[in-house]
């Protein structure tokens, strides 16, 4: 097996692990009784997480191909490791919750916010890359592609740790809001870290 099929098989793994452990994580999480509404924040979050995730998940990849750089790989690694492990959690609560994965309302409406944030066609929500972004991380080799991705990370995390303090303060499912504060955590974590490495390759935080 190639070191790309087994990447991209742990990290399905990881995903099937997570959603399988969801009815005992619910069962035991002491969460608010009743199901989530579709409009709920509940439901919003794990929705727009699992989105925000799934492009976590992409641009790691994007790098790992790109870069021969340990430390960049490692990183990369855990954060498609972990991320494509908690959306496969959102989306299972949303299963579980019978709730669609798609919701006419638009991105960031269950945190108030009615209007997408600037940032060109693809910015979807907070910190997300746009598809100019993503093209351009693509095109790149090595120290170039490592300290894009190293910026446009810092900034997907910040928005994912606006996301998941939104979640904190206004999802009403225990496992749900515990997982969000983890997210918070980690991602402050990792944005020091990214802080760091920009910081040894001589760049700023910003692209």
């Amino acid at each position: 097996m190639s070191r790309a099929v087994g990447w991209v098989a742990g990290a399905a793994a990881a995903a099937l692990v997570a959603t399988g452990a969801l009815t005992y994580a619910v069962a035991e999480g002491g969460g608010a009784p009743g199901t989530p509404t579709a409009e709920s924040a509940d439901a919003g979050f794990a929705r727009d997480m699992a989105i925000h995730h799934q492009q976590a998940v992409e641009m790691s990849y994007l790098v790992r191909d790109r870069t021969r750089d340990t430390e960049v790989r490692r990183l990369a690694y855990d954060i498609a490791q972990t991320q494509a492990n908690q959306r496969g959690m959102l989306l299972g609560w949303l299963d579980l919750w019978g709730l669609p994965k798609v919701s006419p309302q638009p991105p960031m409406a269950w945190m108030g916010m009615r209007s997408l944030p600037a940032g060109g066609e693809g910015a979807l929500m907070p910190g997300m890359a746009t598809d100019a972004d993503l093209e351009r991380l693509g095109s790149l080799g090595d120290r170039r592609a490592e300290v894009l991705y190293l910026q446009l990370m810092t900034a997907h995390h910040q928005g994912g740790v606006h996301m998941a303090e939104g979640c904190v303060a206004r999802c009403t499912v225990g496992a749900e809001k515990r997982l969000a504060q983890r997210m918070v955590d980690a991602q402050r974590s990792e944005i020091q870290l990214m802080s760091d490495m920009l910081r040894e390759r001589g760049a700023a935080p910003g692209p």
